[in-house]
């Protein structure tokens, strides 16, 4: 779920990191904002990927067609 937040982080991080945008803030340093999106990014992936539900399904769904019959 959070896979898609955390792709998002990490292109926000590179385009700080590799100043593609620069801003202009005194208070903020462009590349240590872009480092910390970066690393939550990866982050969030990682999280999301460990505490994702099984990619298997526990009980099996038959299907069956009756409109043969008959």
């Amino acid at each position: 779920m959070y896979i898609g937040l955390g792709i998002v982080l990490i292109i926000a991080g590179l385009i700080l990191v590799m100043n593609v945008i620069t801003v202009d803030l005194n208070f903020v340093n462009d590349d240590a904002l872009g480092t910390i999106l970066l690393i939550a990014g990866i982050l969030a992936i990682v999280i999301s990927l460990l505490y994702a539900p099984p990619w298997r399904r526990d009980r099996v769904v038959t299907y069956r067609d009756d409109s043969r019959i008959g």
